[in-house]
């Protein structure tokens, strides 16, 4: 899906008239809201653990679900470093990882993920901010996910796994957002689940609000803005954040 079309359609510019007669800028600034994915709009978090459970039983490796919020919730990495670090070899690792993207597909194709009441969020917000949504998913699976969301219509971008070299907790995703739509970071706020999501977001230089998930309640976020416990207090907090921006800049 393509971002707001152009400059102008962003940040309105018009030549005033000052008493003295000289010229001012008058710059209408667009503000950004940057969802996370997985565990905010769609409940999938749970879906990935199982599979990866799954697939690593089958080579002999347990799996607990503080495994997986250690390792790929809070440091970002990948559950299968387990299978590596026993020397499992890396063609059988690569099989592995095949055979989990085909389990997790599957429950994205079969099973309902989306957030309660992520649609009436988006649906308030939708026209009083750009919205897009910035994930370490791969584009596939997100689009997999979201073929009868009916979210979409609420979203001006998506940026994916493979929009950027690396993903969070890492700064790159939000880094290629800020590049790709061209404005300051203070234009910007992002909503968040893991403490690796805060974390690629504060590098970055956003705010960044935490709206705590099953997967992550017990995560430190004391860099957020502000952390909540449900998608239904995201709006009031985005508005309060909102009215803390001026509505235009001028400039001489």
């Amino acid at each position: 899906m393509d971002a707001v079309s152009n400059t102008d359609s962003q940040v309105i510019q018009n030549r005033v008239k000052e008493d003295r007669g000289a010229f001012c800028l008058v710059v209408w600034i667009m503000l950004f809201i940057l969802w996370d994915n997985d565990g905010v709009l769609v409940d999938t978090e749970g879906f990935y653990f199982r599979a990866c459970r799954s697939v690593l039983a089958s080579a002999g490796i347990g799996l607990t679900a503080a495994q997986f919020k250690e390792i790929s919730l809070r440091q970002g990495e990948s559950v299968f470093t387990l299978a590596a670090d026993l020397g499992i070899p890396a063609d059988e690792i690569a099989r592995l990882r095949a055979e989990r993207d085909r389990i997790y597909t599957d429950f994205l194709r079969t099973e309902p993920c989306v957030v309660d009441g992520a649609e009436e969020v988006l649906r308030s917000l939708h026209g009083r901010f750009c919205m897009g949504v910035v994930t370490s998913t791969r584009r596939e699976h997100f689009e997999i996910a979201h073929s009868k969301s009916g979210l979409m219509q609420y979203l001006e971008f998506v940026i994916a796994h493979g929009d950027y070299r690396r993903s969070k907790p890492h700064p790159d995703a939000y880094l290629a957002t800020l590049e790709r739509n061209g404005r300051h970071p203070a234009n910007y706020i992002v909503v968040e689940e893991s403490e690796r999501g805060l974390a690629a977001a504060t590098a970055a230089g956003l705010e960044c609000l935490i709206v705590r998930s099953e997967w992550t309640k017990d995560g430190d976020f004391g860099t957020a803005r502000k952390v909540l416990e449900s998608i239904g207090e995201v709006p009031e907090e985005v508005l309060r954040w909102a009215a803390e921006r001026p509505s235009r800049l001028v400039l001489p």
